[in-house]
């Protein structure tokens, strides 16, 4: 007589909770994020940063998700509630946004990542989650959570941190560990000064994704001993990791492990786009013939608002005015008219004008530019009207006084710096 085989366990993501830490400015990203949070800043051509951490949530099985919000979170939310309102409580799914809001009694807002969590400790009770895995919200990446909350669960660990090989010289604004030969973090340092190398390979040091799995309960006792602890400052990087490599069991899950790669990509792909030249590295990156990151991959999609928009439209044919692209990316709503983009990114609503040429350029939702203009290597915030004639990228000089200019060269214009060229 047959038996049938017993059922298979649900998976894990199934029972967990995404918990996304989205309340951090991104500084280093300069004018970009004086009217936005680092998460609320476009990507792609019609996306944000924080839709990859919550699509590889969504992706992986993960039902029930929490943002928390504080740095300047107006776009975010507005984007959330536009883009990501679709989750059915009655399927037991839920998108909770977390502001912060002072939620203890006390005068101060998330004075942590670790806070950020803890302030909300009865909001995650409420769903009850078997795990959480804590998020960073401000990375380009596409990742299985399930392997990685898989090897927590048969490592017996307390913490498991995402982590992935690096250049080491350019660690030092990341969390940095040393493991054993069993994977197991025996050292952690948070943004080091000369980030400590790989002993096979010296040249690059196993970084700290921002990503945590947590057993529920396990990480609520260690939330409140790091409440009551006086000389904390509440942050995961800073406190909590360090302190249980030290007295506890933390290990190390690679991101080869669980990247999720098409057969267009390489190699795993993960970005920090945190300073001008990253972000304007990581999109300019996308009009590769093959790009390193396939965002066309049907099998894991990333998800974001869908703006309704008409087809991108290019117009005019006759020599020195030919609405045209070259290596580009271009979203729906704009209009190329009688101009050329080469090498360039525009996202939704764009408008280029007889005679402009752009090369290089990442041009963000609804940015105008004039007749005759050139601009060359530039990043151009959102909704700026770019005055005709102007030419960007072609005096080092000029630009750096004009707008602000990176060490690598790239221009970053926003519409407060163009009101002031009194043009």
């Amino acid at each position: 007589m047959a038996y049938a085989s017993p059922p298979a366990p649900p998976p894990l993501a199934r029972t967990a909770m995404a918990y996304v830490l989205a309340g951090g400015r991104g500084s280093r990203l300069m004018e970009l994020t004086d009217s936005r949070a680092k998460p609320a800043v476009f990507f792609g051509g019609k996306g944000r940063i924080i839709d990859f951490a919550l699509s590889n949530a969504l992706n992986s099985g993960i039902r029930r998700i929490a943002v928390a919000t504080q740095y300047k979170a107006h776009s975010l939310i507005r984007h959330l509630q536009r883009g990501w309102n679709f989750f059915r409580s009655e399927r037991n799914e839920s998108l909770d946004v977390l502001p912060a809001s002072q939620r203890t009694g006390t005068e101060s807002w998330y004075q942590g990542t670790a806070d950020a969590v803890f302030q909300n400790i009865d909001i995650i009770e409420d769903h009850a989650p078997r795990h959480v895995v804590i998020l960073a919200g401000d990375h380009i990446y596409k990742q299985d959570y399930e392997p990685m909350l898989a090897q927590h669960v048969d490592s017996g660990a307390d913490v498991t941190v995402g982590c992935i090989a690096v250049p080491r010289l350019g660690a030092t604004g990341l969390g940095v560990m040393h493991v054993d030969a069993s994977g197991r973090i025996i050292d952690f340092a948070e943004k080091p000064d000369n980030p400590r190398g790989i002993p096979d390979r010296p040249d690059l040091a196993l970084a700290s994704m921002g990503i945590y799995v947590f057993e529920t309960e396990f990480l609520f006792d260690q939330l409140r001993r790091d409440h009551d602890d006086p000389e904390s400052e509440h942050d995961f990087g800073k406190n909590l990791i360090p302190y249980l490599v030290r007295n506890g069991k933390a290990v190390a899950h690679r991101f080869e492990r669980s990247c999720v790669r098409s057969n267009a990509e390489a190699a795993p792909y993960w970005r920090d786009v945190g300073t001008v030249d990253s972000y304007w590295q990581a999109n300019i990156d996308l009009t590769d013939v093959v790009p390193a990151l396939d965002l066309f991959d049907r099998n894991w999609p990333i998800w974001t608002f869908a703006e309704i928009t008409p087809p991108a439209k290019f117009v005019h044919d006759e020599p020195g005015r030919r609405g045209e692209a070259v290596s580009s990316l271009v979203a729906g709503g704009c209009i190329i008219s009688g101009a050329t983009a080469r090498r360039s990114l525009l996202f939704t609503g764009v408008r280029m004008h007889s005679g402009a040429a752009v090369q290089g350029a990442v041009l963000l939702p609804g940015v105008d530019v004039g007749r005759g203009a050139r601009l060359s290597n530039v990043v151009v915030d959102r909704g700026v009207q770019i005055p005709e004639g102007l030419v960007v990228g072609e005096d080092p000089e000029l630009d750096a006084r004009r707008f602000r200019r990176s060490e690598k060269g790239i221009c970053l214009i926003t519409a407060k710096m163009v009101m002031h060229l009194g043009l």
